[in-house]
Order: structure tokens, then sequence, then C-alpha cells
């Protein structure tokens, strides 16, 4: 069976370790773990395929920003025939604070323009997501600034094993299914 995991985020040095690229990040520690290697996608971003739980894998970074992200997560899947319930999304979410992750199997954008883009390109909301909290937003921050901004130290340190919980989190979903994984991880 094969699956599409995409981590949203924006392409560029100046956006590596922004709240907003933390969909990268975890596509990123997945691939580690996963011993993939990245090739380019028709321009529209990088990819790589690894076995996962018995599955077949293609890990995706658009390379389209982030509000342009259906582009590539729509002509990945419609190649390899990924059918949207195939189909996982990595983001940012302001709504929960940092550290937490939230995994569902459908659902709005709640906000997020990628995921909305991805909505709109595969013509359903039928598609599972995990985000990670980057929230929340102190009062008077532009919400712009806060997102393209950087995390903390204190924050970044947190970062790094909610990183690795989710790779766990995604490993459960492979193997095991979405609503087991949600139980574990939520």
């Amino acid at each position: 069976m094969q699956y599409l995991l995409a981590g949203l985020g924006n392409p560029g040095p100046e956006y590596e370790r922004t709240r907003h690229n933390v969909g990268f990040r975890i596509v990123e520690a997945a691939a580690r773990k996963w011993g993939a290697e990245w090739k380019p996608w028709q321009k529209l971003g990088v990819y790589s395929k690894v076995s996962v739980a018995g599955h077949e894998v293609f890990l995706l970074k658009p390379h389209t920003y982030m509000n342009l992200s259906g582009q590539a997560v729509s002509g990945l899947a419609r190649f390899y025939k990924i059918t949207p319930e195939r189909v996982i999304v990595c983001f940012d979410d302001v709504s929960l604070d940092v550290g937490k992750l939230r995994l569902r199997g459908s659902g709005s954008a709640g906000g997020q323009k990628g995921m909305k883009n991805i909505i709109e390109q595969l013509g359903t909301d039928q598609i599972a997501r995990l985000r990670l909290g980057i929230g929340p937003k102190p009062e008077k921050f532009d919400l712009v600034n806060f997102v393209l901004g950087k995390f903390t130290r204190d924050e970044e340190n947190l970062l790094e094993t909610t990183l690795e919980r989710a790779v766990c989190a995604l490993e459960c979903y492979f193997k095991d299914g979405l609503q087991k994984a949600m139980n574990q991880f939520n």
C-alpha cells in the first residue's frame, strides 16, 4: 500500500528554523530515521520513497511556498495514484502550545493556508494531518511575524523531543492505523 507524507514549510535558508516550517522538520526527522534520500520532484519540491511498517511511503517537502503546497502534494499523489485517504500532512498550528501534537483524519484547514490549498487541490478535507503546536501567539504580535519567527532556545529544546514523538506517531499511524495513533499521541 502506498502513502504520501507531506511536510509543509517554506523553502530557503531564511525560513529553515521558523515556526512555520515545523512540517518540514517533521518529515526531515522521519527521513533521517528511515534512511531517506531526497530527490527533486518536478521543480515543485523534493521527495523520497521509503518503506515503513510494510508500506511504501513517499515523503515530500513542497518548494512552492506554504500557500501553494497543494500543487506539489496533488501532483505527486496523482502521479503515483495515491488517494487522498492515504495522504497525511504535517504542519504548524498556532492554536496549540509548543510541543503539543494533534493527529486527525479529516477536517477544515483551521486557518492554515497550506492545508487549505491541499484541500482545494485534492477536492476533499478527508486528509489525515499531524499538527504540531507553535503557539500561543503573544497578544501584541502580528500573526505573520510570529509564524515566520524563530523559536526561543527553551522552545527549541522542547521541539527536539516533540519531533521524535511526531515520528513515533507517524510510525504508529502506518503500523497500527489512525485511531490507535490518535489514542496514543494526542
